[in-house]
């Protein structure tokens, strides 16, 4: 993802010379797609997603207002437009489009730079947010679209773009504007729905952006869909620990980092942050007990484990007559 470079969103009709160059370039990515057999399904398009044609130079706000209806929220491109849209450059960021996002209680994750993500995304029934470059490297003109289906035995694509609610183009051509853009995508779903192709750290580290925003409920379920696609996630059990314990759930956040230790026995996080909610419910030798072995297990956080043991300790002496 390039945060620091403008995204710029033009309407464009490519020439006939700038089209032969693109085509004539190798495409390795949709050569390796079409040759990997069985391909089910072999067309897929999500005929449902909403439209919002363009204004001029915001792409970006109608791209995300796509995804984010799509997702269940219903909001316009022009409500989103302050939020996304930077004038002095007439385009929006990538990070600014990610940010809206979380604002507006969904999880953005960014996909693999591949094309068998895109397509299994789309026949997971997510559409996904791109960013093109329709010019050239040295010349770009950058563009955001929804991909909302595709045919592989017509080697086809088929976009929400600019003004075209079905933009249809060929797989070869896609994957070129799509190179010059360095392969982002995005999807963009609720909390509790984990994106087809999502693996455990990178999902986890879209989740992390959510607790950033104190958007604790959004990733408490987003830390709990995580745990049912991958039980044994000890990133995902911490997360859901915190955001429990940040939404004053006690009883929640014991359940969640009594499980962590039990799936995790040697992570002393997960003991010394049972032992800070054992403190807070006044369970003074459990919680004692608890932040005794995350010492002994000891590792980079030490200090911080035996500052937890002190002021339990601390807080459990009785008081001097």
């Amino acid at each position: 993802m390039h945060s620091n470079r403008p995204r710029r969103s033009l309407e464009v009709s490519l020439g006939l010379a700038l089209l032969l160059a693109l085509t004539a370039c190798a495409a390795p990515q949709t050569k390796r797609l079409l040759a990997v057999a069985p391909r089910p399904p072999s067309a897929v398009e999500l005929t449902g997603v909403p439209f919002f044609p363009q204004r001029e130079y915001q792409c970006g706000p109608a791209a995300l207002a796509t995804v984010l209806n799509d997702s269940g929220l219903e909001i316009t491109p022009d409500r989103l437009v302050p939020e996304v849209y930077l004038p002095k450059r007439r385009g929006s960021l990538q990070i600014e489009l990610l940010a809206a996002a979380r604002r507006h209680g969904r999880l953005p994750y960014v996909l693999a730079p591949r094309l068998e993500a895109v397509v299994a995304e789309v026949a997971a029934g997510h559409p996904v947010l791109v960013l093109q470059n329709l010019g050239l490297s040295f010349a770009p003109v950058w563009h955001y679209a929804v991909v909302v289906g595709f045919d592989l035995e017509r080697a086809r694509m088929v976009l929400r773009s600019g003004r075209e609610r079905r933009h249809e183009v060929p797989l070869r051509t896609f994957e070129h504007t799509w190179r010059r853009a360095d392969y982002w995508a995005v999807v963009v779903t609720p909390p509790g729905r984990l994106p087809q192709t999502a693996e455990e750290l990178p999902y986890l580290e879209a989740v992390l952006a959510l607790e950033e925003l104190a958007r604790w409920g959004d990733a408490a379920t987003a830390y709990g869909a995580a745990l049912e696609r991958w039980p044994q996630s000890l990133g995902a059990g911490i997360g859901l620990g915190n955001s429990r314990y940040a939404l004053h759930d006690l009883d929640g956040a014991e359940a969640a980092f009594r499980a962590a230790t039990r799936r995790h026995p040697d992570a002393a996080v997960a003991f010394n942050n049972l032992a800070q909610v054992l403190a807070d419910r006044q369970r003074w030798n459990e919680a004692e007990r608890a932040a005794r072995r995350a010492v002994e297990m000891g590792g980079a956080h030490t200090d911080t484990f035996r500052r937890t043991l002190a002021e339990i300790q601390a807080r459990s002496a009785p008081s001097a007559p």
